[in-house]
């Protein structure tokens, strides 16, 4: 008996305990190959997609990146330039206002309508199913279903010196503030950024609405009994139920506005001067009319960062109460 449990030996058929390190790493192994095996399904279902993903996305970024670094017209010989592409970006003044132009629409492209499409959701859930909150919601959204470039072309034509804008100005005595709109060096921004705006209205109210229909009634109910007005239940019982879609809207507002083009392309094309330049507006030159393609990579790369480094504590912002 003394001999058998000094070498290890088992009783009843148990393994000893020299033999239990082996006996565990063999059914980690057996697990591993076991999730191996049910993972590989799942696996051929996403190989499709995440090859599409990387030559259509993932190789063009590396490419992007690689062109950065050079001086490359699309059709000669590259020249490697290092960093220079990058510092430009802050020495141009060219490259660096249309930067400062694409943060200057985030207040019309995603605050403005964030804004006022949390304000027209909390309108329209309060008359509920009636036939003025039907058609407002319609109101609304149609902008969401009219392509970038239709809108662009019809806001063109309202700004215009003879356009209805002006017209309407008149008609309430308001003629000695009219101009061109889109024409003019003061004004040419944030009238893109009514456009911007007015188009976007529509998105974040509906996902505010969507948002707001989780609400439990009573807690309105509370809130009134306590005193509270149409401000302070927006404040204390709205915003914070709706703190998820507020992210949502504010990113893809944000992303909008940094990556603006098609307005801007159709309405001002970067004018008057550069006022209304933004940096998608900006690569497009480089790259297919300047033939700048280094710079033009180089700035594509720097605004992939901005947008990164302006809706992720964007996101962590909005999921942070969550998460705590």
């Amino acid at each position: 008996m003394t001999d058998s449990r000094r070498t290890g030996e088992s009783l009843g058929g148990r393994p000893s305990v020299s033999d239990r390190p082996a006996i565990h790493e063999a059914r980690r192994r057996a697990d591993r190959a076991r999730r191996l095996r049910r993972g590989i399904p799942g696996l051929a279902l996403v190989a499709p997609a995440a090859f599409f993903y990387a030559v259509f996305v993932l190789k063009p970024l590396a490419s992007t990146i690689q062109y950065s670094f050079y001086d490359w017209n699309g059709i000669t010989l590259a020249k490697w330039t290092g960093l220079e592409n990058y510092t430009r970006l802050f020495t141009d003044k060219e490259l660096l206002g249309s930067i400062i132009n694409a943060f200057q629409l985030i207040l019309y492209f995603s605050i403005v309508p964030v804004t006022f499409g949390l304000i027209a959701a909390a309108l329209i859930r309060k008359f509920g199913t009636s036939r003025l909150a039907l058609v407002s919601r319609t109101v609304l959204f149609l902008p969401q279903v009219i392509p970038l470039v239709a809108a662009g072309i019809m806001w063109t034509w309202l700004m215009a010196t003879n356009g209805a804008v002006n017209q309407f100005f008149r008609l309430i005595g308001l003629g000695g503030i009219t101009r061109a709109w889109l024409g003019d060096f003061n004004t040419a921004l944030p009238a893109v950024g009514v456009i911007g705006a007015w188009v976007s209205l529509g998105l974040c109210m509906l996902l505010f609405l969507a948002g707001m229909s989780k609400i439990d009634p009573a807690l309105y109910e509370a809130a009134r009994l306590d005193g509270a007005g149409a401000i302070s239940e927006l404040m204390a019982v709205t915003l914070p139920a709706v703190r998820q879609e507020l992210g949502v809207a504010v990113t893809i507002t944000v992303i909008g506005a940094l990556r603006s083009f098609d307005i801007i392309y159709i309405s001002t094309q970067g004018g008057p001067g550069n006022s209304t330049l933004v940096p998608g507006l900006e690569i497009y030159y480089l790259a297919f009319f300047q033939r700048a393609i280094g710079q033009a990579s180089a700035l594509a790369v720097a605004l992939t960062i901005l947008v990164l480094a302006v809706v992720l504590p964007i996101n962590r912002l909005a999921r942070g109460k969550e998460e705590s």
